[in-house]
């Protein structure tokens, strides 16, 4: 009889393992069981795996691995967050593990029968000496998920450390890069010198998107980026409009960003209907669960996308709130139902499984490496070589950037104390911040418009010369088969589509939001009408120089500091209509 089998176990776990077969590991997890194997005596080990390439199931081998081996007997997870202790005890029962999910801290002892538990890592900081008991009473592996949580300058990093200090074996897991800032390691990390007063960690073993991707075990991403122009008036009473895709000051970019998000405009109606455009498309094409998310940067504008949602598709989404108590069944449902959307804050941000989530919209604020790619990574775990996923985001810089360092394999870095901008250390997305500063800010209004797709690192522009046909739309986003500029192109012809949908979608009640908003001078016609036209101009002038950036090869913001040049005036933000048409005109020309 193995030794699995001889523990005391309820016996419907002990049937379910019985018949429950090995699960086949990918290449990348037999590589990591075997480095770990060579060093028997090791007690740390740090994997970095990108999001979606199973972590988890690597982590469950190597625990039953250690199990049956008699090296513990044991097995404690740490995790985030509560639905990850359900969702890890799911997987440690297919793996014919079995782990407590809802041991609390007012019980003391492991119950008889169970292999361990999973706790969380607030959990553990309300009572490390308790979670210390229990793991040196055995010889225990823990397993430390998202160890980026245990930075030891926090409360949950020094009672992390306090708790499992005397642990026989540690695991530590995470799928993106983490910093922290100087003095606050995480606990059971190892880290090396590297010059120049910067510490870099050591992971033992590291499995990049790129290897992913080459290995079809994550989902190929594009990312569609949307330009447009936001109104709003700042603390001194001001009407300003600037572009999200122009260059401008941080202040100025920042509330442009924030005046789009804004649910009462028309970016994030216009953003929604190209999202459910997609996964029709998806649907359409061999994926009929598809599903998209909307990541938003609060609850209540978590609420108002939700209403947005339903006036653009016809159908209500799912909201998950962190403060519902239904939340977490409500995340279990989604992944394993037919729901087109579900509308989130962060309960979706880290480790949740919803593998039929092939679309993300991003319509927050935040901004941090980590986050970035920990919520991207919820839509790029593989299913089958014909899926893709789409991500739809703000064409700022700050994001673009973001979405173009995410195919270079990046090593944990805690950066020197003068070289680390505040900004970047952030261990969980920084609270909101009034974007342009000091003062009140007050949305007026914004436009939304498909500007390029991110490809190597580089924008490309929609190619009029490239286009697609019927059958080739059915495999957007998959290597080999459109080029970036065919994608791009694709995606540019049906932007004008969704600019339709979204006016038709939206009622008298729509427009009287904005009554109140103050106007620029119109003295000839009302404000209303006179800013729809200035938009369609300013439409125009984009997609145009959409089409000379795609001949000449040029970004978009070259091509539009060289149009201020030839035909001066402000930018097209700010400039009137007179201007607008003049700028339209020299295009067409230079076409």
């Amino acid at each position: 009889m193995s030794t699995r089998t001889s523990r005391a176990v309820p016996a419907q776990g002990a049937q379910r393992r019985a018949s429950t077969p090995a699960r086949a590991l990918r290449a990348w997890q037999s590589a990591a069981l075997d480095l770990y194997d060579a060093e028997p005596g090791r007690e740390d080990f740090l994997v970095t795996a990108t999001p979606g390439a199973g972590k988890t199931t690597f982590a469950l081998a190597l625990a039953s691995r250690l199990l049956e081996r008699r090296v513990v007997d044991r097995v404690v997870v740490v995790c985030p967050t509560d639905h990850l202790r359900t969702q890890w005890a799911d997987a440690a029962d297919r793996a014919g593990v079995v782990l407590d999910p809802s041991l609390p801290n007012s019980v003391g002892p492991v119950p008889a029968g169970a292999q361990g538990y999973v706790t969380t890592y607030a959990q553990v900081a309300g009572k490390p000496a308790l979670h210390a008991a229990r793991s040196t009473a055995k010889r225990t592996l823990v397993v430390l998920d998202e160890v980026h949580h245990a930075g030891d300058g926090l409360s949950w990093g020094d009672a992390c450390a306090q708790a499992f200090e005397g642990a026989r074996r540690r695991l530590s897991l995470t799928g993106t890069p983490f910093r922290t800032k100087p003095g606050e390691r995480i606990p059971f990390v190892h880290y090396e010198d590297v010059g120049g007063g910067e510490l870099r960690s050591r992971a033992d073993y590291t499995y990049g998107y790129r290897e992913a991707l080459a290995d079809a075990v994550v989902r190929p991403v594009v990312f569609a980026a949307y330009t447009g122009t936001s109104r709003w008036r700042n603390s001194a009473g001001e009407v300003v409009a600037a572009s999200l895709s122009e260059p401008g000051t941080r202040s100025v970019e920042a509330a442009a960003w924030k005046t789009a998000l804004d649910p009462r405009g028309g970016w994030v109606p216009h953003v929604i209907a190209a999202m459910d455009d997609r996964i029709s498309h998806l649907r359409e094409s061999g994926m009929p669960d598809a599903g998209g998310l909307v990541l938003a940067s609060d609850q209540d504008d978590a609420r108002a996308y939700a209403d947005v949602v339903k006036r653009v598709t016809g159908t209500a989404p799912v909201l998950i709130l962190s403060d519902d108590p239904k939340a977490s069944k409500k995340i279990e449902d989604f992944a394993a139902g037919t729901q087109r959307m579900a509308v989130c804050v962060r309960m979706v941000s880290e480790g949740v499984d919803v593998p039929r989530a092939a679309c993300l919209a991003w319509m927050t604020s935040y901004r941090t490496p980590l986050f970035f790619a920990q919520a991207v990574g919820r839509v790029v775990r593989s299913r089958s070589p014909r899926e893709s996923a789409t991500v739809f985001l703000p064409a700022v810089r700050p994001l673009l950037a973001l979405a173009a360092e995410l195919e270079s394999e990046r090593e944990h870095v805690v950066p020197a104390p003068a070289e680390a901008p505040d900004d970047a250390l952030d261990l969980l997305p920084p609270p909101e911040r009034e974007a342009s500063g000091a003062g009140e800010h007050e949305s007026l209004e914004a436009d939304a418009q498909f500007a390029h797709v991110l490809h190597g690192g580089r924008a490309v522009v929609a190619e009029p010369m490239a286009p697609v046909g019927a059958e080739e739309e059915d495999f957007l986003g998959i290597p080999g088969l459109l080029t970036p500029e065919q994608t791009a192109a694709l995606l540019a012809s049906r932007d004008d589509e969704t600019r339709r949908r979204i006016a038709s979608s939206r009622g008298p009640q729509d427009e009287d939001l904005w009554a109140d908003a103050p106007v620029e001078d119109a003295p000839e016609e009302p404000e209303e009408a006179s800013w729809r036209s200035t938009a369609g101009l300013r439409r125009e002038v984009n997609r145009l120089v959409g089409q000379v950036a795609a001949r000449s090869g040029v970004p978009h913001a070259v091509v539009h500091r060289r149009l201020r040049t030839e035909v001066p005036g402000p930018g097209s933000a700010t400039a009137s209509p007179e201007l607008l048409a003049k700028r339209r005109d020299h295009l067409l020309a230079s076409l």
